[in-house]
This record gives structure tokens, sequence and C-alpha cells, in this order.
């Protein structure tokens, strides 16, 4: 094996930075790197089982363990006996980090000492002809139920600068689509000179580098969408009809229980607004089944709000309580009511879905040809190709679309 080898679990910005860790440690090829998530109990618990799969597999190698669930417990993973090192995410970009010492130890410091993204954590992963490129880090915002700025710190911009020579990079190196990312991407730049916004970013990455053919965003707060960002949202080609939503529930007292900034008007408002000015635009959303005080009135209006806001994607997350949160300490919803809303609104995202990719059958969407033969159209539609005629990996292509599954698109060049 030539390197570390890197388990990844979490989110897209964790997949990011993993890239920027195997290339700090290439020369470390005894090694395996656990980047851990905190993000509910279940995360945890994955990371646990993962760091002790890896040590069956290669007795011999060093198990490193760091990412947000290492920086929020990491006397959790010192205790394992499979563990040699905790690192914390300050840490987690020092090379020192990873090379051999003669104890074990625990390299964890303040992530609220943080105040600036570095140049190098300007990583990207990618899949060849997509990559994810981070922007932001951390967050300021402390909704209830979340533990993540305990484990990132808080908020912090990448230099406008930075991110575009990095894409420059990517697009030269075959990179066709992009996707900005971060803890909360959307409040990009008020710690920078000038106070920009995401806007602003997109505007200078799309005026600066004409080549990159499809840009993306991750998830984000509508109640962070302004004037600018909306008009790219809305009227910029280049900009792919697609936005994942950061709801978490669709039910007033709920969010405010959370410590949301949004309320269930404002995102049904946001996204009617959007998809008059586009309407191709493709709604994606995370939402909590069986937060805390949740009853059943309130879990008809999340269930309510996949119809109203047109959710085709939506990524469900059963509530488990998170030691350190505030939500912990609310009255708990019971395990099997949480187990079966949850279930209900993945039935109804499912049936939204179905629904969203029958509807493109018929017509002809361009299609941007990925490793392994399939792709996703501009709407980040599923699309599943034909061997023959389907072009090469990074070409995006005119596909007539024939038929639909439950799950993706079935096409041909058109």
């Amino acid at each position: 094996m030539s390197g570390p080898e890197v388990i990844t679990l979490g989110c897209r910005l964790n997949a990011a930075e993993s890239a920027a860790m195997r290339a700090l440690a290439a020369a470390e090829d005894d090694l395996v790197i656990v980047n851990s998530c905190a993000v509910t109990n279940e995360a945890v618990r994955q990371t646990r089982q993962a760091i002790r799969k890896a040590k069956r597999a290669r007795p011999e190698a060093r198990v490193v363990v760091t990412g947000c669930a290492a920086q929020v417990e990491p006397e959790t993973f010192a205790a394992m006996p499979e563990v040699e090192r905790v690192v914390g995410n300050p840490e987690k970009f020092s090379p020192a980090s990873f090379g051999r010492s003669a104890t074990s130890d625990v390299r964890v410091s303040d992530v609220f000492a943080l105040r600036e993204t570095a140049p190098h954590l300007v990583s990207s992963f990618a899949e060849r002809v997509r990559a994810f490129v981070e922007v932001q880090n951390g967050c300021d915002h402390r909704c209830t139920f979340c533990i993540i700025p305990y484990g990132r710190g808080n908020s912090r911009s990448v230099p406008a600068g930075l991110v575009v020579e990095r894409v420059k990079a990517l697009v030269g190196e075959g990179c066709r689509e992009v996707v900005l990312t971060g803890v909360d991407v959307t409040s990009y730049g008020p710690d920078l000179p000038g106070a920009p916004t995401l806007g602003l970013l997109i505007e200078r990455i799309l005026r600066h580098v004409p080549d990159l053919p499809r840009l993306r965003l991750s998830s984000l707060d509508c109640i962070e969408i302004d004037a600018r960002l909306e008009h790219i949202v809305a009227y910029e080609p280049r900009f792919m009809p697609h936005l994942h939503m950061s709801f978490q529930a669709g039910d007033d007292m709920v969010l405010k229980r959370m410590k949301r900034r949004h309320s269930r008007a404002q995102a049904v408002e946001t996204v009617a607004r959007l998809k008059a000015k586009r309407p191709a635009l493709a709604i994606g959303a995370d939402l909590i089944a069986g937060f805390p005080t949740e009853t059943d009135e309130m879990h008809e209006n999340s269930l309510r709000l996949v119809d109203e806001c047109d959710i085709v994607m939506g990524h469900i997350f059963p509530y488990s309580a998170k030691r350190g949160t505030p939500a912990a300490r609310m009255p708990q919803v019971e395990p099997a009511v949480v187990k079966e809303r949850a279930r209900r609104l993945r039935e109804a995202c499912a049936r939204r879905k179905a629904t969203w990719l029958e509807g493109m059958v018929g017509t002809v969407q361009r299609v941007l040809v990925e490793k392994g033969g399939n792709g996703h159209a501009e709407n980040f539609a599923p699309v599943a190709l034909p061997r023959e005629g389907r072009g090469k990996e990074g070409e995006v292509i005119a596909f007539r679309i024939l038929s639909a599954t439950a799950d993706a698109l079935i096409g041909v060049p058109a």
C-alpha cells in the first residue's frame, strides 16, 4: 500500500479534508487515519466500529483518530486499545500529528481559539470530474441539537483568491463540476477584509474560471440567501439548478426549540420564490424526525413541508440526543415513535422523488459523465447511462430520458 489508509465518516467537508490528510501523511504506509463524525450518537458508534474493523484487518497498522468526534470526546477514543493517537480538528493538518510516537497520546487543543482557515484547508475531494472545495469552516450558531460547533469552532472563511486558485487548478486537472462546501457555507465572508458574501465569491469564481462548466453549493440556510445569491441561483446558467436546504423541521414550535433562525413560512416562501424564477430548480433538504417535545401534529407539519417545498431529495435523520447539547435535556420522544416518524418522512420524500423523476421521462437532460458510466443531470438527478454512446468520463452530453426507476433516470444519447 502506498500512503495511509483514510476512513471517512460524515459530511462532504470531512471527505475534502480526508484528501488533504492523505497527502500530508503520504509517507506513512503503516497508518490508518479515521476521520470521525459527531453529528449523532450513531455516527460516533460507527466511528468506534470502523476503528475496530480497521485494526482487525491490519493489526500491524497505527490507528490515528481525528475529526469532530475526536475533538468533542477525545477520552472515548483514547480509551480504545486499538488507537495510537487522538488528533483534534486544529491539529489534523499538521504532518507531525501522523508521525511515529514512542507512546500513545492525545493532541486536541481548543477549537475556539482558531481565527482563520489556513491556505492548506482549501482542500478538495475529487472523483476525477467532480470536486468538493472547502470555502468555510466552523459555525457561529448554536442550534440546540447540534454538537458540531464544539468540534469545528467558530465560523472562518477561506480568502476568495485562494478559492479561485484552487478551482482553477482543479479545472486544469480535468474537473468539470465543483461543489463549494463548509459547515455553514452561507455564512461565508464576514470575518474577511471587506466582508465579502458568498454571492460575491461565486461571481468571482465564475468570472476568473471561465472554463468551469458547473458549480454547486452544499447545504445552506434559506434565511441567509441574500439578493445577490438569489440572482445567481435563479439566472446563472453555470450554477446548477439544485439546492440542498437545511430546513430540519416544518413546524414553527419545533424550529423555535431547535433555535433555528427561519420560520416554516420563510422556508416555503423561499422555495416558491426561487422556483418561480427557475422552475427547473430541484430541492433537497435535511429533516430531523422525533425532535424532543415533537407531537403528532408537529410531525404532520414536517410531512406537509415535503410537498409544499417539493423536496425531491430528502436526508432524514432520526433524532439522537447528543450529550452536551440543550436538546438532550428536553423531554425526549419514545425511540419507537422517532423511528416511525423517520420512516414516514423517508417515504414521503421517496414518493416525491419518484414523481419528479417520472416527470422527466421524454425530456433531454445535459448529463456529466462520471466514474462507472453513470452521471448527474444539471438538477442533480442521477442518470444511468448505456455502455454504447455514453461518452467519456468528464464530458457533458445531452441524453434523452427513456424511463425512470424509483431512484434514477435511464437515458440514451439525444
